[in-house]
């Protein structure tokens, strides 16, 4: 080998080069920053003097109880002013029936047959409203069943379910 024995250092970064790098990661921090703030919803403004108080999780269950009696009482009133058949009546309390399970607890009643249900072994009352009032309204030959009775097992499904 030929040369010198000597150990010559690294070749260093100049300072212009350390100071764009961080120049570079401020900017990138600063759009960061901006992004996330403009992408934030919105918080509504109170009255002054007025804290927002949390919402409880019954105070929830217990609003979306009571919206989904008031559906089912305007589908019953609906059917008495001869707006909707009973056939048609006791289709809109299944929808309702299963969306409010969807809604109260996840479970995906509105796609799910009568016996996919009983096989996860849902609330009995879910059971009953669905095998003897709206599935016997909708697809049997003949008359429907009174939707005044699928109200009521509606009704009971809403209050009970758990």
């Amino acid at each position: 080998m030929t040369g010198s024995d000597e150990l010559y250092p690294p070749a260093q970064y100049g300072w212009g080069w350390i100071l764009l790098a961080i120049g570079i990661l401020v900017l990138l921090i600063t759009a960061a920053w901006v992004v996330v703030m403009l992408t934030r919803p919105r918080r509504s403004l109170a009255a002054t003097g007025d804290t927002p108080q949390p919402l409880l999780t019954m105070d929830v269950l217990s609003q979306l109880r009571v919206e989904y009696l008031e559906r089912i009482q305007r589908i019953e009133d609906d059917y008495r002013a001869r707006r909707l058949s009973a056939r048609n009546a006791n289709l809109e309390l299944s929808r309702v029936v299963r969306t409010f399970v969807n809604e109260y607890s996840g479970l995906e009643a509105p796609v799910l047959a009568l016996d996919d249900l009983v096989a996860r072994g849902v609330h009995p009352a879910l059971i009953d409203a669905m095998g003897r009032h709206y599935y016997p309204s909708i697809f049997r030959q003949g008359p429907a069943i009174d939707p005044a009775a699928g109200a009521e097992a509606a009704r009971t499904v809403v209050r009970t379910w758990h």
